[in-house]
C-alpha cells in the first residue's frame, strides 16, 4: 500500500524516471537529421552488441514476464520456466540462421521481408495480424501487468494503466528507436539489481537454501500442497495437462522462432545493428540473459511461497501473480523497496516502450509509406508517433476481455494465445529459407488457413470459459478445446508446412532471380559456421542450457 512506502523508497523511483526521461531526451537531441525514419525506427543502424543483447533481453522481460514467471514459481509450476531457457537456443537460431537474410535484404520490418520472399499478400497479411497480437498478447497485457506493480503502491488500476501509457508513451514517441534500445540499457541493469535484491534478502530471511527446502517440504505434508520436487521439476509427463514434456520441447520452440526469429517487436533491435557481427553477438549475449529468469524470477516466487508458509507476507495463491509485489511490499527494507519497484517499472517501460515503437514501424512501413510513397521524412516519423496513441487506446479497451482468458495466470495467457497464431508465421519463415520452391501461392494460403484453425481455438476457448456455450468433453469440439495448447502448436505448425509445401508443389514454382538474397540456394548465403569466438560462445550456452535442464530435473534437484 502507498501508506507503507518511505520518503526514500519515493525518491529512488522518482530517480529512476528522471534517469529515463533524460536518456530520452539525450536520444532525441542526438538524432542524426539527414537519416529521418532510419534514425527513429532504427536507431540509425548503428548499435553495438552490448546494446543490442541489453535491449532484446529487457524488451522480453516485460512485468508481465517477470510477475507471471514468479507466479508460477509460488505455485509450483517450475515448467513454465522452460520458456525462457528454451529462448536461450532459439536466439541462437536468430544469430546465425536469420540474421544474414535480414541485414543483407536491407528491410525495415519482418513483413517487408516477407514480401521479398513471397508476395505483397503475405506482406500484408503478417503486417495485420503482427499489430493485432501486438494488441492482445504484448500492448495490453503489459499494461495490465503494469497495474498490479502500480497497485503494490496504492495505486488504483485504471489510474496505474493511464500512468504507464503517458510515461512510456512520452519518450518513445520523443526519441524513437535509440530512446528505446539505450533506456533499455539501463533497465535492464536496474532490474537486475532489483530482482536479485529481492532473491537475496528472501533466502537471508527464511535461514538460507537448506532452510527454503525444509520449509517447503514441511508445506508439502499439508493436504492440498505441492510436493516438494514440483518446485525444481522442469519435466512433466506426457499426459500432463498444463505443460507435457513433450510440447515443452517439440511445441515451445515453435512459439520461440516466432517471437525470437520473425517478431518486428524483438527483431527490430537487430536490425538497427552495425553489422552483422554486432547483431549476432547481440542474439548470444541476449541468450546468455535469457537464463537469468530462472533464478531471478522464478526462484523469488519459490522463496514467496515459503514465505507465506511461514506467515511473513500474505498473498493468495489463486492470484500468485501477485506473489513478487506482495514479497516487495511486505517484506523488503527502505530503499530496497524503492529500487524492487524502480526495477519492476523498469521492465514495464522498456517492454511497452518496444512494442510502441515496432507497431509504429509497422504501420508507418507497410501502411503509410505503401500507399503515400513520396511521403517526407517528418511525414514518416509523425505519422509513427501518431499511430502510438491509437494503440494504445485500442489496447486499453482490450484489456477487459483478456481477463477471462486468465484463469492460469499472465504467462500461461500470453503463451497459449502465441500458440494459436504463431505457428502458421514459424512455418512459412522457416521452410521458405531454407527450401527455394516454396512459393508465394503455398504460403498464402497456409498462413489464411493456419490462422482460421487457430481463431477458431482461441474463440471456442474463450466462449467456452465464459459459459457461453456448454461443450461436453467427449465431443469432436471437446476434444480439440481440450488439446493442450502446446501440442496444438505442434499440430498447428506441421498442418501449415504439410499444405505449405503440397500447394507450392501444385503449383508454379517463383523465379529464381527473386529468391537471391531470401534463400539458402546461393552458396554465400549459406552461414558459415568457421570456428570463431561467436561459436565457442554459441558452444559454452548450449552446455549451460543442458546443465540447467539436468539440474532442474529428477536428477538433479528434484528428488
Amino acid at each position: 500500500m502507498l501508506t507503507s512506502m518511505n520518503l526514500l523508497d519515493i525518491f529512488i523511483i522518482l530517480i529512476y524516471f528522471g534517469i529515463i526521461l533524460w536518456i530520452a531526451q539525450w536520444a532525441s537531441k542526438n538524432k542524426s537529421k539527414s537519416k529521418g525514419a532510419v534514425d527513429y525506427f532504427l536507431a540509425g543502424k548503428n548499435s553495438g552488441w552490448i546494446v543490442i543483447g541489453a535491449s532484446l533481453f529487457a524488451s522480453n522481460i516485460g512485468s508481465e514476464i517477470i510477475l507471471g514467471v514468479s507466479g508460477a514459481g509460488a505455485r509450483g509450476n517450475m515448467p513454465m520456466a522452460n520458456f525462457e531457457i528454451i529462448a536461450s537456443l532459439v536466439l541462437i537460431i536468430l544469430g546465425w540462421v536469420f540474421v544474414p537474410f535480414y541485414l543483407r535484404t536491407g528491410v525495415f520490418t519482418m513483413p517487408e521481408f516477407l514480401e521479398k520472399r513471397y508476395s505483397v499478400a503475405c506482406r500484408n497479411y503478417l503486417s495485420v495480424i503482427s499489430i493485432l497480437a501486438y494488441v492482445i498478447t504484448k500492448i495490453s497485457l503489459i499494461i495490465f501487468a503494469g497495474t498490479l506493480v502500480f497497485e503494490t503502491i496504492g495505486v488504483s488500476f485504471w489510474t496505474g494503466a493511464i500512468i504507464t501509457v503517458v510515461a512510456t508513451g512520452f519518450y518513445t514517441v520523443l526519441g524513437g528507436l535509440k530512446a528505446v534500445i539505450y533506456t533499455d540499457m539501463v533497465q535492464a541493469f536496474i532490474l537486475l539489481i532489483g530482482t536479485l535484491s529481492v532473491t537475496g534478502f528472501g533466502l537471508y530471511y527464511l535461514g538460507g537454501w537448506d532452510n527454503l527446502l525444509t520449509i517447503l517440504t514441511e508445506a508439502s505434508s499439508i493436504n492440498g500442497n505441492p510436493p516438494r520436487e514440483q518446485f525444481f521439476n522442469l519435466w512433466r509427463p506426457m499426459a500432463d495437462t498444463e505443460y507435457p514434456w513433450t510440447g515443452m520441447l517439440f511445441g515451445a520452440p515453435i512459439l520461440g522462432v516466432w517471437y525470437w526469429c520473425t517478431d518486428q517487436y524483438i527483431v527490430q533491435r537487430v536490425l538497427s545493428s552495425k553489422d552483422e557481427n554486432n547483431a549476432r553477438k547481440g542474439a548470444l549475449f541476449a541468450g546468455y540473459l535469457k537464463l537469468l529468469p530462472v533464478f531471478i524470477f522464478f526462484i523469488p516466487g519459490v522463496i514467496a511461497y515459503a514465505l507465506l508458509q511461514e506467515g511473513a507476507i500474505d498473498f493468495s495463491l489463486d492470484n500468485a501473480d501477485q506473489a513478487l509485489p506482495a514479497m516487495i511490499n511486505q517484506f523488503l527494507p527502505t530503499g530496497l523497496k524503492g529500487l524492487a519497484i524502480a526495477g519492476l517499472l523498469a521492465a514495464l517501460m522498456s517492454s511497452l516502450s518496444s512494442a510502441f515503437n515496432s507497431s509504429s514501424t509497422l504501420l508507418t512501413i507497410d501502411f503509410y509509406l505503401k500507399y503515400k510513397p513520396k511521403a517526407s521524412q517528418k511525414d514518416l516519423v509523425r505519422f509513427g508517433q501518431f499511430a502510438t496513441i491509437v494503440l494504445v487506446i485500442v489496447s486499453l479497451g482490450w484489456i477487459p476481455f483478456m481477463k477471462s482468458l486468465m484463469g492460469g495466470g499472465i504467462f500461461h495467457y500470453l503463451q497459449s494465445v502465441q500458440a494459436y497464431i504463431s505457428p502458421p508465421i514459424a512455418a512459412v519463415f522457416l521452410f521458405g529459407l531454407f527450401y527455394k520452391w516454396i512459393n508465394a501461392k503455398g504460403a498464402i494460403i497456409s498462413l489464411w488457413l493456419g490462422f482460421i484453425v487457430g481463431v477458431f481455438r482461441l474463440v471456442t476457448e474463450f466462449l467456452s470459459n465464459e459459459g457461453t456455450i456448454v461443450v461436453a468433453q467427449d465431443s469432436l469440439l471437446g476434444l480439440f478445446i481440450g488439446i493442450n495448447f502446446l501440442h496444438f502448436a505442434l499440430f498447428l505448425f506441421l498442418f501449415c508446412g504439410s499444405i505449405l509445401m503440397l500447394v507450392s508443389k501444385l503449383t508454379t514454382p517463383q523465379p529464381l532471380e527473386k529468391l537471391e538474397l531470401v534463400t539458402f540456394k546461393s552458396r554465400n548465403l549459406r552461414p558459415k559456421f568457421i570456428w570463431s569466438t561467436d561459436m565457442t560462445l554459441t558452444v559454452v550456452l548450449i552446455g549451460l542450457v543442458l546443465m540447467l535442464w539436468t539440474l532442474f530435473s529428477p536428477w538433479g534437484i528434484a528428488n
